[in-house]
């Protein structure tokens, strides 16, 4: 009776292991997403100390959630026209003082399903504003 249960618990072990029951799911790194790229800032400057202003973004490849960075920070973004031109507010605090602001755009990822896959992040290069 001993070796009959030794053996129908190993069948058991074996045909769980067969089925996937120990065995993790193989995981599908995301790929790249589409790559923004900005052409122009719309004002391209402004005087330090001005009020708050809309930014136009200009360029190509913005996805219908992109985001509009201010030095590192998102900022709410309005997509003007899809692919090609996005607007925000950028507030008086940030041109209080004269300086360089680095604008980038930022298409998100997309979700990947069980497996992985989907869609990495991706950044514009960065553009220069300036505040005068």
């Amino acid at each position: 009776m001993k070796i009959a249960q030794t053996v129908f618990l190993a069948g058991l072990l074996v045909l769980s292991m067969a089925c996937g029951g120990y065995n993790k799911p193989a995981t599908t790194p995301p790929t790249a997403g589409t790559m923004p790229t900005i052409s122009e800032l719309a004002p391209a400057s402004i005087t330090h100390g001005m009020p708050a202003f809309v930014l136009t973004v200009n360029g190509t490849d913005f996805s219908g959630t992109a985001t509009i960075y201010w030095n590192g920070t998102a900022e709410t973004t309005t997509v003007v026209s899809p692919g090609t031109q996005l607007t925000t507010t950028i507030p008086a605090t940030d041109v209080a003082a004269a300086g360089t602001a680095a604008v980038t755009v930022t298409n998100p990822g997309t979700a990947g399903g069980v497996y992985g896959g989907g869609t990495s992040a991706e950044t514009s290069a960065p553009m220069t504003f300036t505040i005068n």
